[in-house]
């Protein structure tokens, strides 16, 4: 039975409704400063913790529930007859429900304040007063989320009490809570610690996905609760829900398109791209994908870094497509898109801003810094230099082969990817694969070092003409060696972008 209630709250969502009802049921209000004054000014007959603690609020607020007046009502095990008599000779009564919500730290940590602003908003009283109900759950019902009021009163309206089941799932929300916002903070004070000694990640539940890769797999999708990232911030315009293949896609694709300042399309199936384009407008970009592979686009996941028009909407209209994302879209492209009313239309105003990779295994977590350096160094290594234009396409080259999946081969022409290998065991079928798609093309652009010198060979049966490759190999000489032979240019870069 709920006798006294404490109540401590920042967002006051909600809460009128709650205190009015515990009034009706005769419970007891203990409050805070402006909570206080908040429930006060309504007419709710509270108590201020100054008058029981005996002890006025000092330090701007910052000491004002850190009390045993108030913890000892929290913690006490009421069928412990030691605890309950130790804390009636101290003059403690029993505080049986805590509805406390935090400071917004995630919210205020993002914004153009200062340092020590920012400092201010890491609660204190709050979550010690959540941790110690939570941890006495049994006797004691803490709330923590605005949404969970309804639910009580339901509750308590159809039985008169709460049961232990609530209880229990109540407090482990607390903590599930306070491990995120702990995490947030311990990351915010730590800045550029890459790697600290325990892994503290905050992020929220996003969504509940219908399944995950397989429709026998759960799935959620959890974002971080502080920075702005484009998966986390994205605006579906039109569509069915998101999938979690399509969420891992449209990160592909839009990271991609993210590498170039030119107007870029970029088609991805599986995760991995199957078209990627420049071109002089969203249109053109589009076509030049497309033409990279018209098979393998078919129910892929299409990304523009530039707004798309009608005339590109129209285009992209006469194929299956799941996703389409970019910065903006043309009101008419927008209204034609609708028509299609599985068509995800997928607004993203972020480019990438992720520092570091994380990947599970089975008992633990791979973390790495983002792939965000393209070259070491540009080092002609054949009697042959790349004219300017191969040099471009090279390099564009390696921008692509950075998402796809090791081992991976591309080439080049123009700035259109036109034969894209990847995910081969070794790299001769992943050459053999890019080459065979894109007939005859001008340079191609290897993520990894060649083992041996049957890349090359197999480059000049389609009479590619420049060449570039991370280098580093115990055998980099026979592959120079063969392409002086077949007048082929090469150029190693000094970094590798192997993709497991």
């Amino acid at each position: 039975m709920i006798k006294r209630a404490l109540i401590s709250v920042y967002n006051k969502k909600n809460i009128l409704e709650l205190a009015e009802f515990l009034r009706e049921h005769g419970v007891e209000i203990l409050s805070t400063g402006g909570t206080y004054k908040y429930l006060v000014e309504k007419g709710i007959p509270v108590v201020e913790i100054s008058e029981v603690t005996g002890f006025p609020e000092i330090l701007d607020g910052r000491v004002k529930t850190l009390h045993p007046m108030i913890h000892g009502g929290i913690l006490a095990i009421r069928d412990n007859a030691e605890h309950m008599e130790v804390i009636s000779k101290k003059g403690i009564t029993p505080i049986d429900l805590v509805v406390v919500n935090l400071y917004p730290f995630f919210e205020k940590v993002q914004e153009e304040i200062s340092f020590e602003e920012k400092v201010e908003f890491i609660d204190i009283g709050g979550p010690t007063m959540l941790r110690a109900a939570a941890k006495n759950f049994k006797d004691v019902v803490v709330l923590s989320d605005t949404e969970d009021y309804k639910s009580i009163i339901d509750e308590i309206d159809k039985s008169g009490e709460v049961c232990i089941e609530t209880r229990k799932f109540l407090a482990a929300k607390v903590f599930n809570l306070m491990s995120a916002y702990d995490a947030a903070i311990s990351n915010f004070l730590l800045g550029d610690n890459s790697y600290p000694e325990y892994l503290t990640l905050s992020y929220k539940k996003s969504s509940d996905l219908r399944y995950g890769e397989n429709p026998h797999q759960t799935a959620a999708f959890y974002t971080p609760n502080v920075g702005k990232y484009p998966m986390k911030d994205m605006v579906q315009l039109n569509g069915k829900e998101l999938s979690y293949n399509n969420i891992k896609d449209m990160d592909i694709a839009w990271k991609v398109v993210c590498e170039f300042e030119e107007t870029a399309c970029c088609a991805v199936k599986h995760n991995t791209p199957c078209g990627v384009a420049i071109g002089e407008n969203v249109y053109e970009a589009y076509k030049r994908a497309y033409e990279c592979d018209k098979v393998s686009i078919f129910g892929g996941i299409v990304a523009f870094n530039k707004e798309v028009d009608i005339n590109t909407a129209v285009e992209l209209s006469k194929t299956f497509l799941e996703v389409v994302i970019a910065p903006d879209f043309e009101e008419g492209a927008l209204e034609l898109f609708k028509a299609k009313k599985n068509l995800r239309i997928i607004k993203c105003s972020y480019s990438t801003q992720g520092k570091f990779e994380m990947c599970s295994v089975d008992g633990g977590i791979l973390v790495q810094g983002s792939d965000n350096k393209l070259f070491e160094k540009l080092e002609v290594v054949t009697n042959k230099s790349p004219k300017e234009e191969q040099m471009s396409d090279m390099l564009f080259g390696m921008k692509v082969a950075k998402y796809v999946k090791s081992n991976a081969i591309v080439v080049v022409k123009d700035k259109m990817a036109i034969g894209i290998g990847g995910g081969q065991v070794n790299r001769i079928w992943a050459a053999a694969q890019a080459l065979e798609r894109a007939g005859e093309g001008v340079v191609l652009a290897s993520d990894a070092f060649f083992p041996f010198s049957d890349v090359v060979c197999e480059a000049a049966k389609y009479n590619i003409e420049a060449i570039i490759q991370p280098g580093g190999s115990v055998r980099d000489k026979e592959s120079i060696d063969e392409c002086n032979k077949h007048n082929i240019a090469m150029v190693f870069t000094g970094t590798r972008h192997f993709k497991h």
